[in-house]
């Protein structure tokens, strides 16, 4: 086991945190899966010598994925936001899910196959939304809100009236 983060995120997934986890690492930079760790013994939802957790990093963000079983399951109460420079990088991530068993939502947000929610964010919506102009900023908030994958190109447009 490795040493623990100071302040990790847990996520519980049903039996699934091992593929989960490389999934995120292959997807995503400065990701990886650092440890897989067996259950010393049985456990209500597996069996001894099964992967109890898995030990992962996403975009630098220390995770822990831990095979709870079907108890309790994932909500749009959290999500991964994502920041991203153009639309190609959008639309690589964002493919990179729904295309993986995911499902898209509404404005820039998206669900992995394990439930995990996702906000794909360029980084223009986010100065947009929040520019010091609240006509420009409105602008931008209500084309974000007509969008499921955030189109850059409209965004920009918002922007600039």
């Amino acid at each position: 086991m490795t040493t623990p983060a100071k302040n990790t995120i847990c996520l519980w997934y049903d039996r699934d945190a091992e593929e989960a986890a490389r999934f995120y690492a292959e997807t995503f930079p400065d990701s990886f899966v650092s440890a897989i760790n067996l259950a010393p013994g049985d456990y209500p939802s597996g069996k001894q010598g099964s992967v109890l957790t898995v030990e992962f990093t996403v975009l630098g963000i220390p995770c822990l994925g831990l095979n709870g079983g079907p108890t309790f399951k994932h909500s749009e109460a959290f999500s991964f936001q994502i920041a991203t420079k153009d639309q190609a990088e959008t639309d690589r991530y964002w493919n990179a899910i729904v295309n993986n068993g995911g499902r898209e939502s509404e404005c820039g947000w998206c669900k992995d196959k394990w439930g995990i929610s996702w906000q794909i964010t360029p980084t223009i919506l986010s100065r947009g939304v929040t520019h010091p102009d609240s006509v420009v900023a409105k602008r931008v908030f209500d084309a974000m809100m007509t969008m499921q994958k955030i189109d850059v190109a409209s965004i920009e447009k918002a922007l600039r009236g």
